[in-house]
């Protein structure tokens, strides 16, 4: 009779499978390593596969971004300015697994909730005082207010914010490990969507009246 765990039979081979499997280390970067020194793109940055600019043709501007440095406009409704410095705008970060962004707040000013569905967050103030919260799984809110030079980190795909709480203007810089983390507004995902969710979906999910939903809807063009 031939034992199970014969080093050829189905039965060893599914078990050395499932072992591997359980054992293989749990990857710690959002984007995958690059094959090269650099990939600065040339494509459309809606292209999936980027075409890389020929060695022969880089400079040393591809590594430079000077977005940064510029004020964003928070003359809008939620007092808040945001410059991305994902591959789109700087194609120098191109397949280097990171990306940045600056964020302006007015007094007052509110970076609304919404996601990141590929990237972790560090959040670093420049400027004034701001109150930084994500929530857990668990609907567990984590917050703090963080000033000049203090850090805090927000887990990705987990719903956060960021909120000026000091009298005068705050500056915030943020650090993704992914060279596009995405961005999904919590308020337009819900209530912005072209064409708009059912009212009456919206309005049980939330345990509201209609006419509550209808308004909302509407002040996001719906």
């Amino acid at each position: 009779m031939e034992s199970p765990l014969n080093v050829l039979s189905p039965f060893f081979l599914y078990l050395c499978l499932l072992l591997a499997l359980f054992q293989a280390p749990t990857p710690c970067i959002s984007d995958p390593n690059p094959l090269q020194d650099f990939c600065i793109r040339t494509s459309p940055a809606g292209q999936s596969a980027a075409t890389c600019k020929a060695a022969s043709a880089v400079v040393s501007d591809d590594f430079f971004f000077d977005g940064l440095t510029k004020e964003g406009n928070t003359n809008n409704s939620f007092g808040a300015g945001l410059t991305q410095a994902t591959h789109v705008q700087f194609p120098g970060l191109n397949t280097l697994g990171i990306a940045m962004a600056r964020i302006d707040l007015a007094p007052g000013g509110l970076n609304p909730p919404h996601t990141h569905p590929r990237g972790s967050e560090l959040v670093m103030v420049l400027k004034g005082a701001v109150l930084v919260g994500f929530v857990s799984g668990d609907n567990v809110l984590y917050q703090k207010v963080a000033r000049r030079g203090e850090l805090f980190i927000v887990p990705k795909g987990l719903v956060h914010f960021q909120k000026n709480t000091g009298k005068g203007k705050a500056i915030v810089i943020v650090v993704f490990d992914s060279q596009f983390p995405g961005i999904v507004p919590a308020p337009f995902a819900l209530f912005g969507t072209k064409p708009a969710i059912d009212s009456q979906l919206l309005a049980k999910a939330f345990k509201v009246d209609g006419e509550v939903v209808t308004s909302l809807l509407s002040n996001f063009g719906n």
